[in-house]
């Protein structure tokens, strides 16, 4: 069983799933019917090889981290994934792309930019294709590095789905105040995720100089200063998108329970624990966020 949750959380998979998920959960709660089995296999892969880029060439001088040197022991097995998952990819794309291409055509100067938006600024998280030899890069701004993280998946599992669909649909996407609330309540959810991962890695930060939220400012004025304000801003977005939707108050409740848990988690930072500890909790609230979400729309 701890070998199948290495496997999950340090191959990414887990990510995977995750991102299929808040996927969905972000389509129900805009109103709009689900995507289609490739679309989410191809968010899946896409996902998985986006993470695994990192970690491809490990070295044994990494072999300090956990993740880093269970990635060298089954460079083999990764290297051999990437490839089958970069061919997957490029067989659901063209599909996709075959599925929607009336659709592509009629796509708007907005649409574009929403499409081509939030992959350049993900490509620019890394700076190189060899991440590891980048020198200029987002993922280098410490304290820039969460807000850059949460963009993208906010966009990835809130823009996307619906965009995709109106392709498909060849209908125009228009942005409402809707889509809006809710692209900053997963764009705040996911990088508080993020700052929690930056506390988790602050005495490698503050060796490396990386001027993370947690090493210019210190843990606590972290914690109430910047991670709860922040996170009640994304809890206060998702009220104010549930009142203006008349939401129940159950399905109000239900979703506010992963920005608890958040804060709960939050509070347990200061006492170190290992890597998969903090790959399980603090990912899993991804998985708790959307999970939520699924039942809100489809009980409440």
């Amino acid at each position: 069983m701890n070998g199948l949750i290495r496997f999950l959380l340090f191959g990414n998979y887990f990510y995977g799933i995750c991102a299929v998920a808040l996927s969905m959960e972000a389509t129900l709660q805009q109103q709009e019917p689900l995507n289609s089995i490739p679309y989410y296999l191809f968010v899946f892969v896409s996902t998985v090889l986006y993470y695994t880029h990192a970690y491809i060439a490990e070295t044994p001088g990494d072999s300090a981290n956990e993740r880093s040197a269970w990635y060298f022991r089954r460079r083999v097995f990764v290297r051999r994934s990437q490839l089958f998952f970069t061919i997957l990819f490029l067989l659901l794309g063209i599909y996709l792309l075959r599925q929607s291409w009336g659709g592509i055509l009629h796509t708007g100067l907005l649409q574009w930019g929403l499409i081509l938006a939030f992959p350049i600024v993900a490509a620019l998280y890394y700076g190189s294709a060899s991440p590891q030899r980048a020198t200029h890069n987002l993922r280098n701004k410490g304290w820039l590095k969460p807000f850059v993280i949460g963009f993208v998946w906010a966009g990835a599992v809130t823009v996307y789905p619906v965009l995709f669909n109106s392709i498909e649909k060849n209908t125009v996407y228009d942005i409402s105040l809707i889509n809006v609330l809710l692209f900053i309540k997963n764009f705040m959810y996911i990088t508080m995720l993020c700052i929690l991962f930056d506390i988790k890695d602050y005495a490698a930060d503050h060796n490396r100089h990386l001027k993370t939220f947690v090493v210019i400012y210190g843990l606590r004025n972290t914690l109430f200063s910047i991670l709860i304000p922040l996170t009640l801003v994304g809890l206060g977005t998702f009220i104010l998108y549930g009142v203006i939707r008349d939401f129940s108050l159950a399905r109000i409740l239900i979703n506010t329970v992963p920005f608890i848990l958040l804060i709960i988690v939050a509070y347990s930072m200061h006492r170190r624990k290992s890597i998969l500890y903090y790959l399980a909790i603090i990912d899993g609230l991804m998985l708790v966020k959307a999970v939520c979400g699924i039942i809100g729309v489809s009980l409440f």
